[in-house]
């Protein structure tokens, strides 16, 4: 499983693709958080906080991890591949493992240059050194979650078809739906709004963000990949036989 998580790394910063992904992820965070007046400016907000990052992030990376894993397995298939890497002397698991962790851990890389906000933000308290960093680091554990739940989305997505394109598109909207669906049904059917709310990732996201890191919420985010990682195998497996 290191060979092909070796593989996956050297295969995004072979080319521009791993450079792009962390670039784009914290320029448009950036410039959100830091430049463009908004909801989101961090220092229009008035409190040392980093909420409006935590409620940004989410939304990008619904576009940015289904570009990072679209190429995993549907570009095996169109260089056909696949069937060569099959053959390789690892289990189907180990195979899934590795590019799920290959993902993971670019997005990973995207993601710790934002600890310079944590200092920026913490010199910016009045008094310095004001901010809630139980509640930050709550939520950065949250995000972790969540980016392993969409890149596991994204693998999936990848055996779905030999083009790129459409495993993009189908991995940003189950990722949308997880995210953001459920809370839309909610407040269409009020009645029962707190079960269904608590089928999607936001809620849990959410939860996280407080700084309480509830067994309920790892147990879900922790379900979703391994759901996902399991269709993956599953749909290999089809492509074996």
């Amino acid at each position: 499983m290191k060979s092909i998580v070796l593989r996956e790394i050297k295969s995004f910063f072979g080319s521009p693709i791993g450079y792009l992904v962390i670039a784009i992820f914290l320029i448009i965070n950036g410039l959100f958080l830091w430049v463009f007046e908004g909801d989101y400016n961090i220092l229009n907000t008035g409190f040392s906080d980093l909420t409006p990052f935590f409620t940004l992030a989410p939304w990008i990376l619904i576009f940015l991890i289904p570009a990072v894993t679209m190429r995993s397995f549907s570009d095996e298939k169109k260089q056909g591949t696949l069937e060569l890497l099959l053959t390789k002397p690892l289990s189907i698991w180990q195979i899934v493992n590795g590019k799920f962790l290959g993902a993971l851990l670019l997005i990973v890389m995207a993601i710790i240059p934002t600890f310079i906000y944590v200092a920026v933000i913490s010199n910016l308290g009045m008094p310095e050194g004001n901010l809630d960093m139980g509640s930050t680091i709550g939520s950065y554990f949250g995000l972790l979650f969540l980016i392993a739940a969409y890149s596991a989305i994204g693998i999936f997505t990848s055996t779905l078809s030999d083009n790129q394109i459409v495993a993009f598109i189908v991995a940003v909207f189950l990722c949308f739906f997880f995210y953001f669906g459920f809370e839309g049904l909610a407040s269409v059917v009020p009645n029962v709004s707190s079960i269904i709310s608590s089928l999607g990732m936001q809620d849990h996201f959410k939860s996280m963000s407080r700084g309480v890191l509830d067994t309920r919420d790892i147990l879900y985010f922790t379900s979703i990949t391994v759901v996902f990682l399991s269709f993956t195998v599953y749909n290999l497996k089809s492509f074996k036989s």
